[in-house]
């Protein structure tokens, strides 16, 4: 299967039903099937095919969100960009990943100007909100497109998705996703999410990540999306009852402010049969607080761009007791391996190691990536003993149930982002009045991992912290950038004279119910 083809198998059964709200607007199956298909013949029109790099910059919009069903049906390749990342990564990222075409939101203009000023083999822009100079509104342009659907060749291997995701130096990788993994992760989902009838999901998480996923996982099921410009505590626990939505995907930062809000309490979620949590480790007690809040209903997933979404699973069953009480050990646990995923915990050697024992969570099968974009170097480093190592530590119980217990990477997830520390580091080391720094990911309720900058200072030398975050904001974005500086007098360092940074973690790390 293509990745289109369960869209479009839902088209073919499910012509009338909508798939598609936002706002005051609605788009059926077949409405939204027409207008991807002019999209696809418009940009075959302009010589897009198999491999052809389309990027698609946009906060939450349906007609981005459409512009990509597009790009799939024309065989081209997304690349989806975070429009809260800082331009030079995105510049960096549609240079690097031999970008040709940019669907862009009105509001991201100037991005898209800097792009055509700085990258030629961008050919052609698209406004999917608005009119621009750079190029046509994507709905009047397709308007004007072919409505003809043409048959795709099947191509398992083809590359499908390419997205950025963060190097040991800092710069992205791009991690080259196929139809054959999207296949393997629609499948996991079928076999593991339990509707009575077709999912309605409300899509309030950016697209360009995670959510955007499971929004097709939620239209190979002929279900609706509910669109939301962004994540709102309010709108989306409005939205749940007002819409009676039956699945949601959030980071654990969004599940805890919708926790602290004051009317919680006031809606009706008895419609929700999958709250699906991931992309950072969530407090065992807020997951418990979730539990008795919107019902039996949590449902994890784990996994990384390279095998995305569905290494493992934890269905809302799992995360109870025989009688119906919450069992604390298993919140936990990030889920047992996915029906259609082969997952091993291995030591160096590539070699399993035994139930209780801590290795690496490495997997095998359709879900793993076709490897990193003109990276070889990478590839093989990442695929070594013919397994896909994800670089989390953890151990598993007798049951199959997996507990990440560290990274063997010193990567930090923030709010569901990944930030890598040398990054970080590189920007606060540019301060005069800085001598060394080590920065870390430390506990944090809302953040599940906050960013902390260690400094030690040059003799003689003050410094005020809120320099540093408004520096680091500025050069690498708030996602980032430290949420607090700590000063220390001299940093941990080995024999040779490099700066632990294990060492500073630990730290802030001792006395914690997990150290991830």
């Amino acid at each position: 299967m293509n990745f289109i083809d369960f869209f479009e198998k839902s088209v073919i059964a499910h012509a009338q039903r909508t798939a598609v709200v936002f706002e005051s607007r609605r788009w059926s199956y077949a409405e939204a099937s027409d207008l991807a298909a002019r999209i696809a013949n418009g940009l075959r029109d302009i010589d897009v095919k198999r491999d052809v790099k389309c990027a698609v910059i946009s906060k939450n919009d349906p007609i981005a969100f459409l512009s990509m069903l597009g790009i799939m049906r024309a065989e081209g390749v997304w690349v989806p960009l975070n429009a809260t990342n800082a331009e030079d990564e995105n510049a960096y990222i549609v240079q690097a990943f031999d970008v040709e075409v940019l669907f862009f939101q009105k509001a991201l203009e100037p991005f898209a100007q800097r792009i055509k000023a700085e990258c030629p083999a961008v050919r052609h822009f698209f406004c999917v909100d608005g009119d621009s100079a750079l190029g046509p509104n994507v709905e009047n342009w397709a308007a004007t497109q072919s409505p003809a659907l043409r048959a795709l060749p099947w191509a398992p291997d083809a590359l499908c998705w390419l997205r950025g995701t963060g190097g040991t130096t800092g710069r992205p990788k791009g991690v080259m996703n196929t139809n054959r993994n999207f296949e393997t992760m629609v499948a996991n989902f079928r076999a593991t999410l339990r509707f009575d009838q077709p999912p309605v999901y409300l899509a309030s998480a950016p697209l360009s990540h995670a959510s955007g996923i499971l929004a097709m996982v939620t239209m190979a099921m002929a279900g609706t999306l509910v669109i939301q410009r962004g994540f709102d505590v309010q709108d989306t626990l409005k939205a749940i009852p007002e819409h009676a939505i039956s699945f949601i995907y959030l980071p654990p930062t969004a599940i805890y402010k919708m926790l602290a809000a004051e009317n919680v309490h006031d809606f009706d979620y008895s419609s929700l049969r999958h709250f699906v949590y991931g992309a950072a480790p969530m407090s065992a007690t807020k997951l418990a607080e979730s539990i008795a809040m919107f019902g039996p209903v949590m449902t994890q997933v784990y996994g990384q761009t390279e095998v995305p979404t569905s290494v493992t699973h934890m269905s809302p069953g799992e995360h109870l007791n025989p009688d119906g009480s919450i069992n604390e050990k298993r919140l936990l646990s990030c889920g047992r391996p996915a029906p259609f995923t082969r997952v091993a915990l291995i030591d160096d050697a590539g070699q399993p190691v035994p139930p209780g024992q801590i290795g690496e969570i490495a997997v095998q099968g359709g879900l793993v990536m076709g490897g990193y974009y003109k990276n070889p170097e990478a590839t093989a480093e990442t695929g070594m003993f013919g397994w896909h190592h994800t670089g989390d530590m953890a151990y598993q119980d007798e049951e199959g149930f997996i507990y990440i217990c560290d990274r063997k990477k010193e990567m930090i997830i923030t709010g569901g982002y990944n930030v890598y520390p040398l990054e970080v580091e590189q920007v606060v080391l540019s301060h005069p009045a800085v001598q060394d720094c080590a920065v870390v990911g430390v506990p944090d309720a809302k953040w599940g991992e906050a960013i902390k900058a260690v400094i030690e200072l040059k003799a003689g030398q003050t410094l005020d912290p809120d320099e540093i975050i408004t520096m680091c904001k500025a050069r690498i974005g708030s996602v980032k950038a430290p949420k607090s500086v700590d000063f220390i007098d001299s940093l941990p360092r080995s024999p040779v004279g490099k700066v632990m940074r294990k060492e500073v973690r630990r730290r802030y790390w001792t006395g914690q119910e997990r150290n991830v």
